[in-house]
């Protein structure tokens, strides 16, 4: 390179040209965004990560048969003078449109094969080509502006945490294989044949050594790693905040997590935060949302009608209700102009989820009309009217069935009006504290407690004494942060007596040699003088997507997987050659050759 270069040095970046730069001599070093050839004169847009400047060549045959060759993508060095755009060639879309650079030389310092999609038009591209040629869509400004906010969201986390006395430390990532929930990514040791480490899914237990450790106060970007079913918001491997402090509350740490999260959206989007946050408990969440993650930019809570319900003579209602089912409806504002084949298409919709119909009402001049209302006095109409807090021109739409299910239908079908009738204010941000989780919850097919988060939670003091009477109603000490619609991230207050983690464990059945082999360092540990601490994780990833307002995870990961866990760049995972496999003292039930080795 520095041969190709010569005596060229990058001067400015291509987006950081300015008119007080008029008459300077400028070396701009980049990427061929685009060649317009007009004859006489040939302008080339250059592009690094910073933007886009404009380059002319005019009258040179040197220079016009070197910006000849040029093409998109092609390496470029270019230096020149530079000067102020005539006023009919302004472009105010770029912030170097008032200037370009009359060129002096160019220089090529790579070529290129012409790029399966364009980088200079941002055109809509299929994701898998995107992932495939992941190195040219990093190049897209899309993408360029993506990542760069991720950096800035780090660079506020570590200054938010710095302040507040945090410590930035790593913990291990070949570590042990212990329950929390998804399956772990298994590593074989070839110098302990037969034994496995497991890729961290948290740094959960090592958070909590470092506070036996007597290091107070935590924090790191951490890797972590699930081997679970993927979603649009989920990776095989993804990125936490993760945290964890000694003697404080959860009401300092949510004053403190309050803080950092204000500190990130200041600092990255402009925005002031509005503290503190409004709590919602567990419980109240999901009977008034449907979900322990509700979105709050927009109304249409869930509300009860099985009183009413009850008193009414629609069989459908009764049935469900004889059933232990409950009727809950929402009240969509304005939705009395909504089809009924839109109607039906949301009947459809709560179907996918178990719920076999949908009734509605809509609330016009004379009153509510739909073809239920024969079943329903006057009077329990006019309480449906009061209790919905409906409106003339409103839509009333009602589930019915088990709990569980009728909950789950709205939560979505309320999401969905919202997006189909632009219900969400843009750029709102609602952040919810959802608190008082149950701690414990059953697990069917197993025939034995689980933990609902992990066993190293607490439970709520005040709830101790039913862990042997009735542990399923046992809240835990647990709170998680919720933005518009998304759980960012979760923590809980954790156990720091080795009497109530031994407990605990026992409660969820595990033998005491399953104990001593997975966790018998950590409940050691807990013997040697523990502090009371408590932590959280946010997940980095899904922060990002949020302010970057995608609601694809893969778009602000510098190289994601599918949703298959597949990385199409790398093309892997992908067999390995059989000696590696030997050197592991493992077999696979098919031996895949492959030819190179």
């Amino acid at each position: 390179m520095a041969d190709l270069l010569g005596d060229l040095t990058r001067t400015h970046t291509c987006g950081g040209l300015r008119t007080g730069d008029v008459g300077a001599d400028a070396v701009l070093l980049g990427w061929v965004h685009r060649v317009r050839d007009l004859g006489g004169v040939t302008f080339i847009d250059i592009r690094d990560r910073a933007g886009v400047s404009q380059i002319v060549v005019r009258e040179d045959e040197a220079l016009m048969a070197a910006a000849k060759r040029l093409r998109s993508e092609f390496v470029v060095a270019v230096s020149g003078i530079v000067q102020r755009r005539s006023e009919d060639t302004i472009n105010t879309k770029i912030a170097t449109g008032e200037v370009e650079v009359l060129a002096r030389e160019i220089r090529i310092l790579s070529e290129a094969k012409t790029p399966p999609f364009s980088i200079a038009d941002d055109a809509q591209v299929s994701e898998e080509v995107r992932l495939r040629y992941r190195y040219l869509d990093l190049r897209r400004a899309r993408m360029q502006q993506n990542i760069g906010l991720r950096h800035r969201v780090t660079l506020a986390i570590r200054n938010a945490l710095d302040a507040q006395g945090f410590w930035e430390i790593e913990t291990p990532i070949l570590t042990k294989s212990t329950p929390e929930g998804a399956r772990d990514y298994l590593v074989p040791s070839r110098v302990h044949p037969g034994e496995f480490y497991a890729l961290p899914q948290s740094p959960q237990l090592f958070k909590q050594i470092l506070m036996i450790g007597g290091m107070d106060r935590y924090f790191q970007i951490a890797t972590c790693f699930r081997d679970e079913d993927l979603r649009a918001d989920r990776q095989p491997e993804f990125t936490q905040i993760d945290l964890e402090m000694s003697f404080g509350t959860p009401a300092d740490l949510m004053q403190l997590l309050e803080g950092l999260v204000a500190a990130i959206f200041k600092d990255c989007r402009g925005v002031e935060i509005p503290r503190p946050f409004p709590q919602m408990s567990y419980k109240d969440c999901v009977e008034q949302y449907g979900t322990d993650r509700p979105d709050l930019r927009f109304g249409m809570p869930l509300v009860r009608l099985d009183e009413i319900a009850k008193q009414s003579t629609f069989s459908v209602f009764q049935s469900e209700l004889a059933a232990g089912g409950c009727i809950k409806g929402i009240c969509v504002k304005g939705g009395g102009e909504l089809s009924r084949r839109e109607i039906d298409n949301f009947t459809q919709l709560v179907g996918k989820f178990g719920v076999g119909g949908l009734a509605w009402m809509k609330l016009q001049e004379d009153g509510l009309t739909s073809s239920i209302v024969k079943f329903f006095s006057s009077d329990l109409l006019e309480s449906t009217v009061k209790t919905m807090k409906m409106e003339k021109g409103d839509l009333l739409l009602i589930a019915a069935g088990a709990q569980d299910r009728v909950n789950q239908a709205l939560d979505h079908l309320r999401r969905k009006i919202a997006r189909d009738l632009n219900l969400i204010p843009q750029d709102a941000l609602k952040f919810l504290w959802v608190t008082d989780f149950p701690l414990l919850r059953w697990d069917a097919d197993a025939k034995r407690l689980e933990s609902e988060h992990h066993p190293f939670t607490s439970p709520n003091f005040a709830d101790i004494g039913l862990l042997d009477k009735d542990p399923l109603k046992v809240r835990a000490l647990a709170y998680d942060m919720v933005l518009n619609g998304y759980e960012i991230g979760g923590g809980s207050q954790r156990i720091h007596s080795s009497e109530l983690q031994e407990k605990i464990f026992q409660i969820l059945k595990l033998a005491p040699q399953e104990i001593k082999e997975k966790f018998g360092f950590f409940v050691e540990a807990l013997q040697y003088g523990t502090p009371p601490h408590l932590g959280f994780a946010f997940g980095l990833d899904r922060i990002v997507m949020i302010l970057t307002r995608t609601e694809n995870i893969r778009d602000v990961i510098a190289f994601p997987k599918t949703q298959k866990a597949s990385d199409l760049m790398m093309q892997c995972p992908s067999p390995v050659a059989k000696i590696q496999l030997d050197e592991l003292k493992l077999k696979t039930a098919e031996t895949t050759e492959i030819p190179w080795l």
